[in-house]
């Protein structure tokens, strides 16, 4: 008998967590525009970030362009997934048209090892994770990654998913023309 309700009691833990990580998984899934819907038209931030070399970007050196912002970490798997799409996006686009700027929200020794299995073709800048965050600062509240913010060329917040992007939606969002998202 006692056998029997330790299978129980296992059966039901499990179906449990089951449950509960197909909700968390469901729940992250969803694309969000549901950053601080006050962010969106405003100016970007006045952020300064830097590089991987530690020499400083400001988000305002990319006015004229539209910009995609990419938060990422090594460690998150759909991060991964989504960096060849971003890749060929940045290689299809080039200098001329949209930018991908990734912001990696980790160490920068585990961004520089990461980095050297798979290279990207756009800048990567490093994000403070210290309160509040790079991404709590663009709208970001629960604070997902991946993370984009897309910036129009005035440096206009226009849209911010959490998730990772689709490749029709970040080819949607990069396409030159288009004023909106």
């Amino acid at each position: 008998m006692l056998d029997r309700a330790n299978g129980l009691i296992l059966g039901l833990a499990v179906l449990a967590a089951a449950i509960g990580g197909y909700a968390q998984h469901r729940h992250q899934q969803q694309s969000v525009t549901a950053m601080d819907s006050a962010m969106l038209g405003q100016l970007v931030p006045a952020l300064t970030l830097p590089d991987l070399d530690g020499q400083p970007h400001r988000l305002s050196d990319y006015r004229g362009h539209r910009v995609l912002l990419n938060f990422w970490a090594s460690w998150c798997g759909p991060c991964l997934d989504e960096m060849p799409a971003l890749n060929q996006a940045q290689a299809k686009f080039g200098e001329h048209g949209p930018i991908v700027v990734g912001i990696a929200m980790d160490e920068p020794e585990r961004i520089r090892a990461f980095l050297a299995m798979h290279p990207v073709n756009y800048p990567i800048l490093l994000g403070r994770l210290s309160s509040p965050s790079t991404t709590l600062q663009l709208g970001d509240a629960r604070e997902v990654l991946p993370y984009s913010v897309l910036i129009d060329g005035d440096g206009r917040i226009l849209a911010a998913n959490a998730g990772a992007l689709s490749t029709a939606q970040l080819e949607h969002w990069l396409t030159l023309g288009h004023d909106e998202p």
